[in-house]
């Protein structure tokens, strides 16, 4: 349900210390660490709209707040999440991350966000995954917890690049949240920078051969996929530019 009421709507969002890139807060792996907490988040007008697309690709009880400037291009945003609906089909993932509470072990869920690299939350690991991660365990001790970036590259290489749900090229201001099943997925592209620059020709890896494929972008409406090819067990599009957010549904 979304709830407008002035300069604050409450989207379906503990506020933190933000983690950046280049000129926004990522509030990704937040909402992830605690998907049953109310969240209030505090956007720029020039983020506001952006703030609403991130809760709305995690599937956040958010409110967000902005000033006079911001709450038009905010309700635009609102209005085009309405449109495309929110999905019931389930959040996929890579690996199962295990959250001992700590600041390391949330700056390390952080990167994994920013990476694409897709987890979900899991107390113990989770057989049906390849992958599960703790900081403390060999691969990922606790003496390494200061270099993140390390970490996540370990589990980079332990995933391995054909195996990774998605992939995103060229840009690292693009995150993307996957939803599916054995029959279709959707994917939510994020563009960090978006307020500021639109990434042209972006290039998208799937993993799964998927025939059929719709794209709708915030703004421009329905986008045409270029340069598509379904192959050797994966889907990879361009969408010509992205702009602040954009979906993209798959069918087998």
């Amino acid at each position: 349900m979304v709830r407008i009421s002035g300069p604050t709507v409450s989207f379906r969002g503990n506020v933190a210390s933000p983690s950046r890139l280049p000129w926004v807060t990522l509030n990704g792996w937040r909402y992830l660490r605690q998907p049953e907490a109310k969240f209030y988040v505090t956007a720029t007008p020039e983020n506001a709209a952006l703030a609403a697309a991130e809760a709305f690709s995690y599937g956040a009880d958010a409110a967000i707040k902005t000033d006079d400037a911001g709450i038009d291009s905010l309700g635009q945003m609102i209005d085009f999440l309405r449109s495309v609906g929110e999905s019931d089909l389930p959040a996929l993932a890579n690996l199962g991350y295990i959250d001992d509470g700590s600041p390391e072990s949330g700056e390390f869920m952080n990167l994994l966000v920013r990476r694409n690299l897709l987890f979900k939350m899991v107390s113990q690991p989770d057989p049906s995954l390849a992958v599960n991660v703790k900081i403390g365990e060999p691969l990922y001790p606790r003496s390494e917890a200061s270099n993140p970036k390390l970490l996540t590259e370990k589990v980079r290489a332990v995933v391995t690049d054909p195996k990774r749900l998605i992939r995103v090229y060229g840009t690292d201001v693009v995150i993307g949240r996957l939803l599916g099943n054995d029959g279709s997925d959707r994917l939510y592209l994020i563009n960090y920078g978006g307020s500021r620059h639109p990434v042209p020709g972006l290039r998208v890896r799937v993993l799964g051969e998927f025939r059929w494929q719709h794209a709708v972008q915030f703004g421009p409406g329905s986008v045409p996929l270029q340069d598509v090819t379904v192959r050797d067990g994966a889907t990879e599009f361009t969408i010509p530019q992205l702009g602040l957010f954009a979906l993209v549904d798959l069918k087998r």
